[in-house]
């Protein structure tokens, strides 16, 4: 789905047969202006899908930007003001609140591990723990906090977990099998696959075949041993257990990226507002 049948779809599942309200209230020549107002210090993001949500449903809406995407804000900043149409403005307030509360959430949460492993040559990956539907403003969100994206979906990589690994009747089955796979239906994608101990990692180091290498849930002791002996063959994954007081830890053992599953699914919305400017 694109992002602009994405906002078609959510606005209709707000107003339904109309915003009541406002239709009450509110004379439908009437103009104004609101701006947005942080209420919480973060990073920025979501300015862009709020144009396209006014655009979309009133050309006629204006957005004045002030601060720009990826910015830090701070509680009390504006970042734009949008005039036009007040029932306009109120039918569009809430969505485009909701889009820029949680993808301003992602950008900061992901800014703070990023700035956690500042000088360290790693880099910070989400992954496919989104809210379905929303997956590329989710995405778009961790690009905006200084992240990477790990993959879109189930399309853009191979991605061998232990299931795979169980239901394929082992390690160098399902190696096998993926690279099989890719040359007969003339695709190229990386190939990574999970290892949970050192006798897997051994197992695939054995076999070869592969991209990237994720080691999950191992310990900082484990993890530095596991880095040193893939060497430069692979690149190198830690995933499980990661967050803001030991990523720094973790990153110092040389691995090439790690992921980390709560950017997009435990996360804390930014505290924003729309609020009217009065005469």
């Amino acid at each position: 789905m694109s992002i602009d049948e994405l906002i078609v779809r959510a606005l209709n599942e707000d107003i339904g047969d109309g915003d009541h309200t406002t239709l009450s209230c509110i004379p439908s020549d009437v103009k104004g202006i609101a701006n947005l107002l942080v209420k919480e210090d973060g990073i920025l993001c979501g300015t862009d899908i709020a144009a396209k949500v006014f655009h979309k449903f009133d050309p006629g809406l204006f957005m004045e930007k002030f601060i720009p995407e990826g910015s830090v804000i701070r509680k009390g900043d504006i970042v734009f003001a949008v005039s036009g149409r007040v029932s306009s403005i109120l039918q569009t307030e809430r969505l485009v609140l909701n889009f820029m509360q949680r993808m301003s959430g992602i950008a900061t949460a992901t800014n703070k591990l990023v700035c956690q492993v500042g000088g360290i040559p790693v880099r910070i990956l989400d992954t496919r723990k989104t809210t379905p539907l929303l997956r590329e403003l989710e995405k778009i969100a961790v690009r905006t906090g200084g992240g990477e994206n790990h993959r879109m979906g189930l399309y853009d990589m191979i991605m061998i977990k232990d299931n795979h690994i169980d239901f394929a009747g082992g390690i160098e089955n399902a190696i096998d099998s993926a690279n099989a796979y890719l040359a007969s239906i003339n695709k190229s994608l990386k190939i990574e696959i999970e290892v949970r101990n050192f006798a897997e990692l051994d197992r695939v180091l054995k076999r070869g075949g592969i991209d990237r290498i994720m080691l999950d849930n191992f310990s900082t002791t484990d993890l530095k041993e596991a880095v040193r002996l893939v060497g430069d063959r692979f690149e190198t994954e830690a995933s499980g257990g990661v967050n803001e007081s030991n990523i720094r830890e973790y990153a110092a053992t040389g691995v090439t990226f790690i992921s980390v599953g709560a950017l997009t699914h435990h996360i804390q919305s930014l505290d924003m507002s729309l609020k009217a400017v009065r005469d």
